[in-house]
């Protein structure tokens, strides 16, 4: 894993810009810190930040190849889990490697296929190539987009990056924010519009997405996108196929020349993901390093409730002893995941999940003085239907996305003066229509039972999924560790998706498929565990922090915040934040009161440290 950027410019010679390319990939040093360069033209610039994991000499970049005289030059942030099957098809074909990296199959299949590459690999990938016989330069994100890539688009030139971070670098990009941005912050945050970066003038290539640009223009397509098929396996079939590519994919994801672990919570899927790369390593006389996270205070103040039923511990054990992991307990305290509020912020260049991210940002940092590279459970809730909003009659019929139905909370947090700016609700509603308007079938098709379950299961995967591999990226490679996602292997997203409802939800269990399917993988209890998110802590430190931090900044005659929320709401809510009837999720299932006040904590901070200028 790595970070890029990149600058295309047909009117000026910016061969003689490599300082700016250099302040650039500086930004995304801890993406990868294992090396970096850069490559100069007089119309065409990349630079590259490097983490090592496959070919550590042989995968440096920008990597130029040549074919029939002329030059092609990638760089490129990811990982392809098929590279050997695409490198025999190109040895058949005539082709010579220098070496043994992803990077380098993924040059030469460009070479080869040109634009259509991408219809051959799998993997996690966004990445630029100059092609000189063309004089165009191509663009691509993986389908789930578990890589990132941003750009700023004007009329004779393009620049990219793989952070938001890398673009404000440069000089050209001022970092200002119009209606659009504040909306986003206020009623989609903390997760993100597809394509957009908040940021004026900044944009995101989309998932399954391609961006070629030549001198004719720009051209932006989509290659790959859900499709709506009849589901023609019987229920044992269907088993059968969903054990086979679950396993495959995190089978897949084990190649690796620098050490590797998993990340477990006891959970189902993190627990299968475990056992699986626990017995293949066994095999090899290895013992596979396991890591979990809990908060000082939390075997103390856990209560049970809807979203986390039980602790997390006794499963992590449970499941380490089972399958011989050499175990890190990893344990955080609150006034660490106070300052690491603002570490976050830099992490994601946005103020984000609260200490839900900063969590993950110290989590990583400890795993990281152990291993390089991590295998996580990500998106396996919103692929086999784990969330609270596939089996809650309210939440599933709610006109609106259904993580964040509590649309009241929002409104109180606005100043009169910026919801008239932003027509909140209306935005909200604009941006749900546009997803809808997504689907890939006709509602007048189908019954309207089957209907509900497409449309909630389409909306998670777009516009919620998105959240956590933003947070999963940022928070990890912020430390220099590359942490993959087995669950996003678009073949399990493809085949699951068509999947009718009856199946998946089998026994009437959240993930009632994945479970059966599982079967004979994990013992029986951590089989049928009740599903459990992300731990946090429980600690009623953390909201006396809060409320205290944020009094501070709103006490601050130099912050911005007073014009931009209702600063008498905030310090009711403040007052009356123990009320734990006060206290419902207002994004997802974590981000609760507390959340709210770190998130204007963290909003604080980013106005300030990326000098954040408004363009009403």
């Amino acid at each position: 894993m790595c970070g890029i950027v990149g600058w295309l410019d047909w009117e000026k010679d910016i061969s003689n810009y490599g300082r700016v390319i250099d302040e650039m990939v500086d930004t995304l040093a801890p993406r990868g810190p294992d090396s970096r360069g850069k490559w100069l033209t007089p119309n065409v610039c990349f630079g590259h930040s490097r983490l090592a994991v496959v070919d550590i000499e042989g995968g440096k970049q920008p990597m130029t190849r040549s074919k029939f005289g002329w030059d092609y030059t990638i760089t490129y942030n990811g990982e392809l889990y098929n590279t050997e099957e695409i490198r025999r098809d190109l040895l058949y074909k005539g082709y010579a490697f220098q070496g043994h990296s992803d990077t380098e199959v993924l040059l030469l299949s460009y070479i080869e296929w040109g634009k259509d590459c991408v219809q051959k690999l799998n993997g996690i990938f966004s990445f630029g190539v100059w092609d000189s016989r063309k004089e165009t330069l191509f663009l691509a994100r993986d389908r789930m987009g578990v890589k990132p890539l941003f750009y700023n688009h004007k009329q004779d030139s393009i620049i990219f990056a793989s952070e938001l971070k890398a673009l404000l670098a440069h000089p050209d990009i001022p970092a200002e924010i119009d209606n659009e941005g504040l909306a986003e912050i206020f009623m989609i945050a903390p997760a993100r519009t597809p394509g957009h970066g908040v940021f004026k003038n900044i944009e995101e290539l989309k998932p399954g997405h391609c961006l070629a640009i030549g001198r004719d223009g720009m051209n932006i397509w989509q290659y790959w996108r859900l499709e709506e098929k009849e589901h023609e396996d019987d229920f044992a079939t269907t088993v059968e196929k969903v054990r086979f590519l679950v396993t495959d994919s995190i089978t897949r994801q084990l190649v690796s020349d620098v050490p590797l672990g998993t990340l477990l919570s006891g959970g189902l899927d993190s627990s299968v993901i475990t056992a699986i790369a626990a017995n293949t390593l066994k095999e090899k006389n290895q013992a596979l390093a396991t890591f979990s996270v809990d908060f000082v205070g939390n075997n103390k103040y856990f209560r049970p409730n809807e979203f986390q039923p039980d602790p997390d511990a006794p499963w992590v054990e449970k499941m380490s002893k089972e399958f011989g992991t050499k175990h890190h307990y990893i344990t955080l305290d609150t006034p660490e995941l106070i300052t690491a509020l603002q570490d976050a912020v830099l992490a994601r260049d946005l103020p984000g999940m609260a200490d839900i991210d900063s969590s993950l940002l110290l989590f990583s940092r400890r795993i990281k003085e152990h291993v390089t590279v991590g295998l996580s459970g990500e998106c396996a809730d919103e692929i086999f239907g784990g969330y609270p909003w596939f089996h809650r009659e309210d939440l599933m019929k709610a006109d609106t996305f259904p993580w964040s139905v509590n649309l009241d909370r929002r409104l109180q947090v606005l100043s009169p003066e910026l919801a008239v700016r932003i027509s909140p609700l209306e935005y909200v509603r604009n941006r749900y229509q546009e997803a809808l308007l997504e689907l890939p079938f006709s509602p007048e098709s189908i019954d309207n039972q089957h209907e509900v379950f497409k449309r909630i299961s389409y909306l998670t995967l777009t516009r919620f999924m998105p959240t956590l591999l933003d947070r999963k990226d940022r928070m990890t490679m912020a430390t220099g560790l590359e942490v993959r996602v087995p669950f996003c292997d678009h073949r399990i997203v493809e085949y699951v998706w068509n999947i009718p409802w009856e199946m998946k939800n089998y026994r009437d269990r959240e993930k009632g498929l994945l479970r059966f399917a599982l079967d004979g993988i994990l013992p029986q209890d951590v089989l049928w565990r009740k599903k459990s998110p992300y731990p946090k802590t429980h600690n009623p430190q953390f909201l006396q922090s809060v409320n205290q931090e944020l009094t501070n900044i709103l006490n601050d005659s130099s912050t911005q915040l007073p014009n931009l929320i209702n600063k008498k709401t905030i310090l009711d809510l403040m007052k009356n934040s123990a009320d734990i009837s006060n206290n419902k999720p207002w994004f997802g299932q974590l981000m609760d009161t507390p959340r709210l006040f770190a998130f204007l904590i963290q909003l604080d901070y980013w106005l300030r440290e990326y000098k954040v200028r408004f363009d009403y």
